[in-house]
């Protein structure tokens, strides 16, 4: 199967996705080559073949679309620019923060925003503590950052002018159980989803969370 059709099938196989697909596979495609690219020499990721970023980045990253809300979207630890440059193609109407304290991933970042001219996407080169939110912030999500417990320790500043309506979404692999235990009272357990990746048989769970306000 062709990268194209591999990749349309998938978007295909999401619920919930409104985008145009024909046009979303197309500048998923090219944010691949982008990728592949600059791996050869910045190591982005560990994933190497176009093939497995399909299924392990670019599926992995849009199957969050039902359960998360916009506008105002933070991506904590952003790496490469995932899940937020997915996220961003797919709902344009929202504006995405993309929070990495690593200098050549948000370079390469920065590269993707001037080449795919995504006008809804903003790089941020800082550690998550000392970002100021300026709008209220809908949903913080983070793909393989931390524990949750780090997580929203450092995040939770993020959500203080939205606290009643903003959410933190950690995407995880295996049911988080040994995390969960630590997670310290002042933060909620709203949901946990399992979710299905169109293409692949890990398990995956997204932990839907809240701050309390004071």
């Amino acid at each position: 199967m062709n990268l194209e059709k591999q990749l349309h099938e998938g978007l295909e196989a999401i619920s919930g996705l409104s985008a145009d697909v024909a046009h979303l596979s197309s500048r998923l495609l090219r944010y691949i080559e982008l990728i592949t690219k600059w791996n050869s020499t910045h190591n982005l990721t560990s994933v190497r073949n176009p093939e497995s970023m399909i299924t392990r980045h670019m599926l992995d990253s849009l199957v969050v679309l039902p359960h998360i809300s916009g506008p105002n979207i933070v991506d904590v630890g952003s790496g490469a620019g995932l899940p937020g440059i997915p996220i961003a193609l797919a709902r344009p109407e929202w504006q995405v923060v993309m929070v990495e304290s690593n200098q050549k991933k948000a370079v390469f970042m920065q590269q993707v925003v001037v080449e795919l001219r995504l006008q809804n996407v903003s790089i941020r080169q800082e550690r998550v503590e000392k970002i100021k939110p300026g709008n209220k912030v809908d949903t913080v999500i983070s793909r393989a950052f931390s524990s949750l417990e780090r997580f929203m320790r450092l995040s939770k500043h993020l959500c203080e002018n939205n606290v009643d309506h903003c959410r933190f979404i950690a995407m995880k692999g295996a049911f988080p159980d040994m995390e969960l235990m630590q997670l310290p009272p002042e933060f909620s357990v709203e949901q946990i989803i399992p979710v299905a990746v169109p293409g692949l048989r890990a398990k995956r769970h997204l932990v839907v969370m809240r701050c309390h306000s004071e």
